[in-house]
């Protein structure tokens, strides 16, 4: 995939795209959506189901940024886009993202109303969960492995929204949950792996594949976030020559090493400003930044407004 400046990924849906069927299905399930997010405001909801959350937003844009962890979002309703490094990809209503490895992401709600809201259907992934069912259903594939993007978009089928349709019921019933979200999850797990982007989904949960290498070393990377990167370090643990890890590293982030730690760096700052009532040169040195001149100048590149004006901002809305 081509790493030119700010290359916009299209995949909105076309009336052609949407038969009758499914178009009915994201009315059925845009309804169990907002029954479930109605009056409670915009923002993430948490359910009773561990993995399942919706996403509801009545005002478009609006800016979401934040560290995604392995993820289906499905869009039930309005239209999004995500930014990924220099690529952003627009998406809408009946399709589907998933993000495989741990990746900074910026992105905007498009279409969203107080009469229709942007509604979304968020399930974290689980790679041990995908590692039983691709033993179970894939148990002898072996193709050859190139790396792919961590962050792929796709049309829902039918038996996909169907699925997401049946677990949002389950929450009408508490006491099923138990038993039967496990299994509809692991149908959801079936239908990724079956669909379009089955290859990339196995990835995720592949030992020793490309894509889990760069995983362990984005793992290392949040987790020491703050200190001087060592490309050569991170190449070793993956048994990759550090040209070989970094070209890896782009195919799967779209970003170098070095400008995935700047962004999760800036992500934090962000936090700390928010919720601590710091100021920009304590979160410049808190997450590593040697030079607060620096740190604004990276900081108002990223998020198009110096610190202390990108909070006030962000207070205001």
């Amino acid at each position: 995939m081509s790493q030119a400046s700010s290359k916009t990924i299209e995949k909105l849906n076309h009336p052609t795209n949407v038969n009758q069927h499914q178009a009915s299905q994201c009315q059925e399930l845009a309804a169990l959506v907002t029954r479930h997010t109605n009056g409670k405001g915009n923002g993430a909801y948490p359910t009773a189901i561990d993995q399942l959350e919706f996403m509801r937003e009545d005002a478009a844009p609006t800016e979401i940024r934040g560290v995604y962890e392995p993820t289906l979002g499905i869009v039930v309703q309005g239209k999004k886009e995500a930014l990924l490094g220099e690529e952003t990809y627009c998406y809408g209503a009946g399709q589907y993202l998933v993000v495989s490895v741990d990746l900074p992401l910026g992105g905007f709600v498009l279409e969203a109303t107080p009469d229709e809201p942007y509604l979304g259907f968020k399930l974290n992934l689980d790679p041990a969960q995908l590692c039983d069912i691709i033993a179970q259903t894939q148990p002898n594939r072996n193709n050859r492995e190139n790396s792919v993007r961590g962050l792929f978009i796709s049309d829902a089928d039918a038996t996909l929204i169907d699925c997401a349709i049946r677990l949002t019921r389950l929450l009408d019933t508490p006491q099923d949950i138990p038993f039967l979200a496990p299994m509809i999850i692991r149908e959801i797990y079936y239908r990724l792996l079956m669909g379009e982007q089955g290859e990339a989904v196995r990835q995720i949960a592949t030992s020793g594949s490309n894509m889990q290498r760069i995983a362990d070393a984005i793992a290392q990377i949040k987790a020491n976030f703050t200190k001087p990167l060592r490309i050569e370090d991170l190449a070793e643990q993956a048994n990759m020559s550090p040209s070989s890890f970094h070209r890896h590293f782009k195919e799967v982030t779209s970003m170098s090493p070095l400008q995935y730690q700047k962004q999760l760096k800036l992500l934090e700052a962000r936090r700390l400003l928010l919720t601590e009532n710091t100021d920009a040169t304590n979160a410049a040195y808190q997450v590593g930044y040697e030079s607060p001149s620096q740190f604004s100048r990276e900081y108002s590149r990223m998020f198009g407004a110096p610190p202390i004006k990108d909070v006030e901002r962000l207070r205001i809305a």
